[in-house]
C-alpha cells in the first residue's frame, strides 16, 4: 500500500474514536499503528504489502496491550486506589436528595457529584457515609443504614 494511504487510515480511525465513537481508546491505537506504518514506508523501507500488514498488526497489538489501559484511565479520571481511600469517610450534603437521586456533597474542602444509593431521601446539611466511588462520583447513604 503506498505510504499516505497507511496515513489517512490513521488519521480517520483516530478522528473516529475522538469525535464520534468511544471505543474506549483501542481504535487511537490501530491508528497509530497505521501511521506509523505509513511513516516507516514513506521513509523508504522496503516492504511488501504483507510484510506492511504484519508490521501494522503486531504495532496496533503491542501499542494497545502496552499504553492503552494507561491512557484510558489517565484520560478518564480513574484514580488507582482512590476508592479505598474514600469508603467510610462522611461528607456533608449540600442539598436535599432523594434516594437514587444525584447531589453534591462536600468532601476533603471540594464539591463532589454524589448519588445517594440509600433508600432514604438525604436532607441538606445531613452527614453521609460513602459506600465507594465510581470515577470521580461518589455513592453515598445515610450514616448508620446498612
Amino acid at each position: 500500500m503506498v505510504w499516505w494511504g497507511w496515513l489517512v487510515i490513521g488519521l480517520l480511525l483516530m478522528g473516529a474514536e475522538l469525535v464520534a465513537v468511544d471505543a474506549a481508546f483501542y481504535l487511537v491505537f490501530v491508528g497509530l499503528a497505521a501511521i506509523i506504518t505509513g511513516l516507516l514506508v514513506f521513509m523508504g523501507i522496503a516492504m511488501p504489502i504483507w510484510l506492511q500488514w504484519l508490521v501494522f498488526g503486531v504495532l496496533a497489538a503491542v501499542t494497545m496491550v502496552a499504553f492503552r489501559r494507561k491512557l484510558y484511565d489517565k484520560l478518564r479520571g480513574e484514580t488507582i486506589g482512590f476508592a479505598d481511600q474514600v469508603d467510610g469517610r462522611h461528607v456533608s450534603v449540600l442539598e436535599d436528595v432523594a434516594a437514587g437521586g444525584e447531589t453534591r456533597v462536600e468532601f476533603r474542602g471540594s464539591r463532589w457529584s454524589a448519588v445517594n444509593v440509600g433508600s432514604e431521601p438525604l436532607k441538606a446539611g445531613e452527614q453521609a457515609i460513602i459506600k465507594t466511588a465510581d470515577g470521580s462520583q461518589l455513592e453515598i447513604d445515610r450514616v448508620g443504614s446498612m
